[in-house]
């Protein structure tokens, strides 16, 4: 048993006193400076911590415990042999140096000088998560240039502290961050402040894909599903030269396909404001040909107007519109029904208080946004209030209020002599409510009838920002990601830089890393257990008679995950390294913080060299449950078996980690996995691991959560599960570099 105290030694010339640790156990005795200081009046001997005359005692107490906590926990853990004098003091300073360096260094913003010479590629990264994407762009750089970091934005507040922790805190950046609902009214006003008079060349994000994904069951009005026409004001507004979206594969097949449609035709119609004239100056050239439909064509003019516009004057042209409507259809009505009818028929009413709502757009989607918030809010799905409130959503959407005046007029039966007139009527409204995709397309016909399509074509393809063909599908295995994670990626190209069609892979198929690879040097913890240092694993003990087996499983590669026998380093140690550059060769020791009150007190960080290693506490019944799934291989397998010994589990899927391949894509919930060696769930950093996060990368706040809190809280294990894999960003956002121009 061994004894841990503090003591103070000998004052200093100021009259502070040095705090000492001091170990015993039998003939052991080692003293060890804890790099603290204090006035004798401020120790409190007996309880052994400092008083709170002291500004700093909550700080050093919180030190102090966690230094004591891990002599014992290495007293432990570690073999006998090991208990010498010299190893336990340096494994004491190594602590009390890592905390020293974090406080002591002052990290400047700037790039050392070689960088200062070199090209900076500015990024803003939306629905930033837990970061990455900035992660895998920070670590890209291709000849002279360079990624620079401008901002992040998430709604949730332990994504921010996340970002703060390592960004700004850790490696010292300037990068700002706008923790705001992308849908709120003054978002995009607060985010241009934000990022002041910089221009920013690329913009990246996920836009959050529940809703989408075909893991689990879809909900119709989710109030995720319209977050990527948010994401497109954001690039209508800063233009940038390149944007990444990031989706779910589901996003491909959603409504039949129609959702991928859509994103891609409002890619699309984002337009160059200096060509935008030329095109309607050949609309009034059209006008001059056309009799027939010289209405129709005009309707077009007046919705491409809504192309260039925005708030306020974008809210008037909409309104002039169907005020324009509106008067025809005033000076219709007496010819297709009486006065009577007029006043007392509920299709007129229809139509005109249907041209009413459509002057009304912009609060109806304020009404939908609120309602879709309070439907999440409140959990409505498979119940007998979902359909009511879904009914309602359809019914105030644009597309349904045409619908139902296109039916009006039909029921109406006007004379054919005025079918015409009606026909035009609506006509104009299905326009109202087009792409810019789908007025391009209907404006073919009175192009076709003046043979002008190639002038036509031409001023297209001046007048479209963006370039995209499809988006294509990303294996994170295939850039050096040991997890089979499949995720769709739309890259935007301004007509100005070249295009992106899809990011090569950096290992082939036979060279993908294994999870063996990855967390194998991780697994020296236990059940309810928690390490803050790496330790030494004795494959021979643990992996008796296919040792070798083990071992071959291990390859030295590059950065991206390349075999490379020569100069390379293996998975693990890359993680222990850190992939990025020496731009970063000052970054702070890793550490961790509960709050932003914490983050903002360096002397409360927890700082070591491993974080967010801690696994779950696990009854005998769980640990035995994983037991036989683990022997069994897979949890179909195992389902009888369990049932038999009485230890059956309504959990939907549990995930055997198998150690010579990827795993699969890692979600939220860390109990939905089994280590591959041992009957328990992963780590955060094991976790983290296989989504290729460096270990430097500490995943800050709560550890995790459950219930209804799920809804509203982004712990370290949802904060990794709903990440980019960095190695898969920093492969697009190479690929960026090479033809960014």
């Amino acid at each position: 048993m061994i004894n841990v105290k503090f003591y103070l030694d000998k004052a200093d010339k100021s009259k502070r006193f040095p705090i000492h640790l001091v170990i015993r156990q039998k003939d052991l005795q080692i003293k060890v400076a804890t790099g603290e200081k204090i006035m004798k009046k401020d120790w409190d001997n007996k309880n052994q911590i400092v008083k709170d005359s002291d500004y700093s005692h909550r700080s050093i107490n919180k030190f102090l415990n966690f230094l004591k906590e891990e002599v014992e926990k290495y007293f432990e853990t570690e073999v006998h042999s090991n208990f010498t004098d010299k190893k336990i003091k340096e494994k004491i300073a190594s602590l009390v140096n890592s905390r020293k360096e974090n406080t002591d260094i002052n990290i400047l913003s700037e790039p050392s000088l070689e960088y200062e010479t070199k090209s900076k590629v500015s990024f803003v990264d939306l629905f930033a998560g837990a970061g990455g994407f900035s992660e895998g762009f920070l670590q890209a750089e291709h000849g002279d240039k360079y990624y620079d970091f401008r901002l992040a934005s998430d709604i949730n507040e332990n994504c921010e502290l996340t970002h703060l922790a390592r960004y700004n805190y850790q490696l010292g950046l300037d990068t700002e961050f706008l923790r705001q609902d992308i849908t709120e009214p003054d978002f995009l006003d607060n985010f241009l402040k934000k990022i002041g008079d910089k221009e920013i060349d690329i913009v990246c994000g996920g836009p959050p894909c529940q809703s989408f994904s075909l893991a689990g069951k879809r909900k119709k009005f989710d109030k995720k599903d319209d977050l990527f026409a948010h994401y497109l004001k954001v690039i209508r507004q800063l233009r940038p030269k390149y944007f990444v979206m990031e989706n779910v594969k589901g996003i491909l097949t959603k409504e039949q396909g129609k959702i991928k449609d859509m994103i891609l035709q409002e890619i699309r119609s984002i337009v160059d404001l200096k060509e935008f004239s030329k095109l309607i100056h050949f609309i009034a050239l059209l006008k001059k040909n056309e009799s027939e439909r010289l209405f129709v064509l005009e309707c077009y003019n007046l919705r491409l107007q809504f192309e260039k516009a925005i708030d306020k004057e974008l809210d008037l042209l909409k309104n002039t519109y169907i005020n324009n409507l509106e008067n025809k259809f005033r000076l219709l009505t007496p010819k297709i029904v009486d006065y009577k009818t007029s006043k007392t028929d509920k299709n007129i009413s229809t139509i005109r208080h249907g041209f009413n709502l459509l002057k009304r757009v912009k609060e109806l989607e304020y009404i939908r946004k609120k309602i879709i918030n309070e439907k999440a809010f409140s959990n409505l799905d498979n119940d007998f209030f979902a359909d009511d409130f879904d009914s309602f959503l359809t019914s105030i959407e644009s597309e349904t209020i045409i619908e139902k005046i296109h039916n009006a007029f039909n029921n109406l039966k006007p004379n054919k002599i005025y079918l015409g007139e009606v026909q035009e009527i609506i006509s104009a409204l299905e326009i109202f409510d087009y792409t810019f995709d789908e007025c391009v397309n209907g404006l073919n016909s009175f192009v076709v009838k003046v043979n002008k399509e190639k002038e036509f074509q031409e001023i297209l393809s001046k007048i479209r920002l963006y370039n995209i063909e499809q988006p294509f599908v990303a294996l994170a295995s295939d850039y050096g990601v040991p997890q089979n994670r499949e995720r769709v990626l739309f890259i935007g190209c301004r007509k100005d830089q070249k295009l992106i069609n899809d990011v090569p892979a950096t290992v082939k198929n036979n060279e993908k890393v294994n999870v063996f690879e990855a967390i194998s040097d991780l697994d020296f913890i236990g059940n309810d257990d928690e390490r803050y240092n790496y330790e030494n694993i004795d494959l021979k003990a643990k992996y008796n008679g296919s040792t070798e087996k083990m071992k071959s499983l291990v390859q030295k590669r590059n950065i991206d995950g390349k075999p490379n026998k020569n100069s390379g380093l293996t998975y693990s140690e890359w993680s222990k390294k850190g992939r990025l550059s020496d731009r970063f060769i000052n970054a702070k020791n890793p550490f961790y913080v509960k709050n932003f009150e914490e983050l903002e007190n360096t002397l409360t960080h927890l700082v070591a060299p491993l974080q967010n290693h801690k696994t779950s506490k696990q009854n005998q019944d769980v640990i035995n449950r994983l037991d036989v799934i683990l022997k069994s291989g897979n949890y179909e397998s195992a389902k009888s078996n369990l049932k038999e010994i009485g230890l059956d589990s309504d959990k939907r899927s549990y995930t055997v980690l198998k150690p010579e391949g990827q795993s699969s894509t890692i979600m939220t919930i860390a109990d939905d996995y089994i280590h591959y060696s041992n009957p328990r769930s992963l780590t955060v950093r094991e976790m983290a691991r296989l989504q290729s996060f460096d270990d430097s990368f500490v995943f800050q706040g709560k550890r995790s959560t459950g219930g209804n809190k799920r809804k509203f809280e982004v712990p370290q294990f949802t904060l990794v599960g709903n990440a980019v894999p960095p190695l898969m960003a920093r492969a697009v956002a190479l690929e960026i570099l090479k033809n960014i121009k």
